[in-house]
């Protein structure tokens, strides 16, 4: 069965709803499962410090999805405010092993402002690429994200949202339908 990760945040519950929906309505054997932070905690496996920057609260958890997999197989991490509109095994189908994730790379610059909730809109390499991202969770250079990694406070979002973990040669490109970037 597909995994898929849906980032969850406290006040987007509704987005998370209406995103596993349309996954579960067109995909028969995946399996949804929300990305809660309170959850991770509880478990022990995400102890950093609430993130002031951090526009959600998968703003960093997003980068456990390896370790949640054991190193394993083949996952999917998406924000909760995509909907799909096809059988996410159309993405799972697109998977090269050779790459470590897979993504939509775009070519976006946004202007310096505030998006949700008031959070400030700040452009940076790679914007939204991690907003969808087929992980390869048994691919070695992975293995480099840790719950340590993760947790340590010295990790930054822009080392994790610009997958400076890995090389370039690592990170291979799904057709941009698949991250439809709307506004």
């Amino acid at each position: 069965m597909d995994k898929i990760y849906v980032g969850w945040d406290s006040r987007e519950d509704i987005a998370y709803q209406v995103c596993e929906h349309s996954i579960l309505n067109r995909s028969k054997t995946t399996d949804v499962i929300p990305l809660k932070q309170s959850d991770l905690r509880d478990s022990g496996t995400y102890t950093r410090e609430k993130d002031k920057l951090g526009s959600t609260e998968f703003t960093f958890t997003r980068f456990l999805v390896p370790h949640l997999q054991d190193y394993k197989g083949w996952a999917l991490f998406c924000d909760c405010d995509m909907v799909f509109l096809i059988d996410a095994k159309e993405i799972f189908n697109q998977a090269l092993a050779k790459y470590a994730v897979m993504c939509v790379q775009h070519d976006y610059n946004v202007k310096e402002g505030t998006k949700m909730d008031n959070q400030l809109q700040l452009p940076y390499p790679r914007k939204n690429w991690s907003s969808v991202v087929l992980f390869n969770c048994g691919h070695p250079s992975n293995k480099k994200l840790t719950k340590e990694l993760i947790n340590n406070p010295s990790t930054t979002g822009k080392y994790l949202h610009r997958f400076s973990w890995l090389d370039d040669s690592d990170i291979g490109e799904l057709h941009y339908s698949y991250n439809w970037l709307v506004g």
